[in-house]
């Protein structure tokens, strides 16, 4: 009997790599997307190899995207502009517009080409940067869209977006990564890494990541890079 499938958005990061040992505990065979759009932390596509080599996932596929799509508007891409280090209450200029829409649509079509049953998701509502495609409520209209969108959705047999981790902590997340042997050494969340992969240690991203392994009671093995 074959085992039932699912497309894992994987980008190299703590969630991501957390949803993707999730999804193989749950006893799915795996076929991970990894998106490449002009980001500046580009070297994450590197960690999710890594990922997805640690985790034997045979389907791994990298995605290019034009990289002007986001440039204009976001920080986080190559466009020249710094990265903030402090948080506002507004939604933060690392924003990419529609980018979870846009990955979530991809692995939709994906999801149906090969007959995979979910779609797994490493969004978080918790602990997050102000993301509206983070939350539950655009999960839930993804949703929605997939039911009345979609040729599985039509003849009743629809493609699940699960987001497991969504309302987690980021130490909650970190815990169940570790029951689950998830190597964080393998994992990269920094918005502005070095070269060689050496988090900053200050950009939003990382100040959540510390404050995640802190509470949790775990040292980051990704501080020794």
């Amino acid at each position: 009997m074959s085992k039932k499938k699912c497309v894992v958005l994987l980008s190299g990061g703590l969630d991501s790599a957390t949803v993707a040992v999730f999804a193989k505990s749950r006893g799915f065979d795996i076929y991970a997307l990894t998106f490449e759009y002009g980001q500046r932390h580009e070297i994450e596509i590197l960690y999710a190899k890594k990922i997805a080599h640690y985790l034997n996932i045979n389907a791994h596929d990298i995605v290019h995207l034009p990289d002007d799509i986001f440039k204009i508007s976001s920080l986080v891409l190559s466009s020249g502009k710094e990265i903030p280090i402090t948080r506002g209450s507004a939604i933060p200029s690392t924003y990419v517009p529609a980018r979870n829409i846009i990955f979530l649509s991809i692995a939709l079509a994906y999801a149906e080409t090969v007959e995979a049953t979910h779609i797994f998701i490493g969004v978080n509502a918790v602990d997050y940067s102000g993301y509206p495609d983070c939350r539950p409520q655009f999960i839930e209209a993804f949703q929605k869209m997939v039911m009345v969108g979609t040729k599985s959705g039509v003849e009743g047999n629809p493609i699940i977006i699960e987001a497991p981790l969504i309302n987690m902590t980021k130490a909650e997340i970190i815990a169940l990564g570790t029951s689950l042997g998830v190597d964080y050494s393998l994992t990269s969340s920094c918005y502005n890494p070095s070269p060689e992969g050496k988090p900053c240690g200050i950009c939003d991203s990382c100040m959540l990541r510390k404050k995640g392994f802190e509470q949790a009671g775990y040292e980051d093995p990704a501080i020794q890079r």
